[in-house]
């Protein structure tokens, strides 16, 4: 994908009505402190268009990103933040739960796990919760930097069996630093996702 145009189009709060857009939406899911911002940075190719902080949880909204005027990049909430109170983690879940049921123009959700880790009950649980909305999740495996080389097989097989992947559940391994992973990143969205230019 060559970006050549990105904005921060729509912001919906817990209270929004969810817009009724007109073009293919690619939603990223993923815990607070996973480096889901850092991911959508990658791929727009801008800096800080989406707000990566030291605080995790700042993503309240879901975050609606125009790419090209073809296409929506959307953030959801992050999940499982400690220092928020249930109530907002629910009201936060409620919102995520009506987007991914509501949406008739999301094509496929990407859920974000920190290699370095075996995926937490959270994960497993927004794992399963798409997979019962009628999505199969892409799983992408952040972090990679932070972890040796010789390591990577290892923990990918953690992260599978810790999610209890379906057969066939595409991985990819992804590195903010090096932006590994965001190539096959957008192949996949491009092919499997986007419509096809009729010649």
């Amino acid at each position: 994908m060559k970006i050549k145009n990105v904005e921060l189009a729509i912001v919906c709060g817990i209270t929004s009505k969810l817009p009724e857009t007109d073009r293919p939406e690619i939603a990223f899911a993923g815990k607070s402190n996973v480096g889901k911002s850092s991911l959508i940075n990658a791929l727009m190719n801008r800096k800080a268009l989406a707000r990566t902080s030291a605080t995790p949880g700042k993503t309240q909204t879901i975050n609606f990103y125009d790419i090209n005027g073809e296409m929506y990049l959307v953030d959801l909430p992050g999940y499982g933040y400690a220092k928020v109170s249930e109530r907002e983690k629910e009201q936060w879940g409620k919102l995520i739960e009506r987007y991914l049921h509501t949406s008739k123009q999301l094509k496929a959700v990407f859920l974000l796990i920190d290699i370095r880790h075996e995926p937490s009950a959270n994960d497993r649980q927004m794992y399963e919760w798409i997979v019962a909305q009628g999505y199969r999740p892409i799983i992408i495996a952040t972090k990679l930097d932070k972890m040796k080389r010789s390591q990577v097989q290892k923990q990918l097989k953690i992260v599978k069996e810790g999610l209890g992947l379906l057969p066939g559940t595409t991985v990819i391994p992804f590195s903010a630093e090096t932006k590994q992973g965001r190539e096959e990143i957008w192949e996949l969205i491009e092919t499997e996702y986007l419509p096809t230019e009729e010649v």
